[in-house]
């Protein structure tokens, strides 16, 4: 037996690639176990409160030794702040590539409502809003940071979106600032069903509700912000 075989099989340019052993399951990278924690937090978090909430019960339902996870993510405002930081990562990822074509304007502005709707009243983004709520007079930075990585972020995401549109010429937002007119939006939008649901009157819209929601609100914005041709 060669010392190439003993040591692990030769790749094509002749490096070493480890053998691993039989059953052994494959290495995570940071970044998915990163994604795990925060899968997992979220769901602690919306579960428990932020002051409740421990790091041994996220590293428990995450699936990973505490250890690992104080690796990773030092302490617990720094896992809220990674949490909610993900969130809205993937959030306006998918706003970008749902929401880009400008060749149907009230297609893609429905997609963007739509988007911006499913992340607002996600059942367990409300959660952690109920949350932030009970324990920002203990935890003031909490509510800090869930206004500027995710309430603020997401009215910004959607204004980009918007004066890119009126930079097309396939709408005209006149004298209005685009961040002020995404907040018009957003509150047509989501505020009624989210104080419905905040306080407790009805469960958040299904995904055939918030189509209709997102249709509707599309085309009422775009009756006002029609280019006249």
């Amino acid at each position: 037996m060669t010392a190439t075989t003993k040591q692990g099989r030769a790749d094509k340019g002749g490096a070493a690639v480890e053998r691993r052993g039989r059953g052994r399951p494959p290495l995570r990278s940071d970044d998915e176990t990163r994604a795990m924690i925060y899968e997992a937090a979220r769901r602690e978090f919306a579960a428990s409160g932020f002051g409740a909430t421990n790091m041994d019960d996220v590293a428990r339902r995450a699936g990973i030794s505490t250890k690992t996870l104080y690796r990773l993510v030092p302490g617990k405002q720094a896992l809220f702040e990674g949490m909610v930081a993900d969130r809205m990562d993937r959030f306006v990822s998918g706003v970008r590539l749902r929401a880009c074509d400008g060749s149907n304007i009230k297609g893609a502005l429905r997609e963007a409502c739509l988007a911006c709707a499913e992340l607002i009243l996600d059942g367990e983004v409300i959660a952690l809003q109920r949350l932030i709520l009970a324990d920002s007079d203990r935890f003031p930075d909490i509510a800090e940071t869930f206004y500027r990585s995710a309430m603020r972020r997401t009215v910004s995401t959607l204004a980009n979106w918007l004066r890119t549109q009126h930079e097309r010429g396939l709408i005209t937002l006149r004298e209005i600032d685009p961040e002020a007119a995404a907040g018009m939006l957003l509150g047509m939008l989501v505020f009624e069903p989210q104080r419905a649901v905040v306080f407790g009157r009805q469960a958040p819209p299904d995904r055939a509700e918030l189509e209709c929601r997102a249709e509707a609100c599309a085309t009422l914005f775009l009756e006002g912000c029609a280019v006249r041709r």
